[in-house]
């Protein structure tokens, strides 16, 4: 059987670069037709999990509660915007948030910052929301990070000192989930793990 090196982008019939060759312009390309989440880190591309029904509830929950807040005044889109850390990394996070919808950080095809992303853990990996796109977002400079892990039902939430996350608090059933950034919001815990 004949090895091949490089795989084929089927709506354009290209050949697409070999992993640590990718440019983000290759990246963007490709991921402009692209169905599953897909991200970038220098040259290399990762495709992440489709997400389950339970994911999309949890964001659907948490996503009416951010819209409901921010009013016309801000914006906040569910995952397949991308956002970018820097040249040469690009992240879609579950959730992206913007309290001024007319910032200059978004853009159409990636934003380039945002005030508060959100992550809902995959149990492929955890160790991904939990360190790596915690490193990640820091890098860019993210003032709030949530991870929502659907296995422990709870909410974490850190804040951006310096250049790395320390950790405003830990939310759980029986709480209401609290934002330093968003002064006011607060969310009952388990409205976002109700099961449907």
């Amino acid at each position: 059987m004949e090895h091949r090196s490089h795989t084929t982008n089927p709506l354009t019939k290209r050949e697409l670069p070999r992993q640590g060759r990718w440019r983000d312009e290759d990246y963007l390309g490709f991921t402009d037709h692209a169905r599953q989440p897909i991200e970038f880190t220098d040259g290399c591309i990762e495709k992440l999990p489709v997400p389950t029904d339970r994911h999309h509830q949890i964001l659907g929950d948490l996503y009416r509660h951010f819209f409901a807040w921010l009013g016309d005044s801000g914006i906040v889109h569910f995952a397949g915007v991308r956002l970018r850390i820097r040249e040469g990394k690009y992240r879609e996070p579950d959730l992206l948030l913007l309290c001024d919808r007319h910032d200059g950080r978004r853009q159409n095809r990636f934003w380039l910052g945002a005030d508060l992303v959100v992550e809902v853990v995959s149990p492929d990996d955890p160790n991904r929301d939990w360190i790596t796109k915690r490193t990640d977002y820091a890098e860019a400079g993210i003032p709030e990070y949530w991870i929502v892990d659907p296995s422990t039902e709870t909410i974490t939430v850190f804040e951006l000192e310096g250049s790395a996350y320390t950790e405003y608090g830990t939310f759980g059933l029986g709480t209401e989930v609290t934002s330093p950034l968003l002064t006011g919001f607060a969310v009952d815990v388990a409205t976002i793990f109700r099961s449907n």
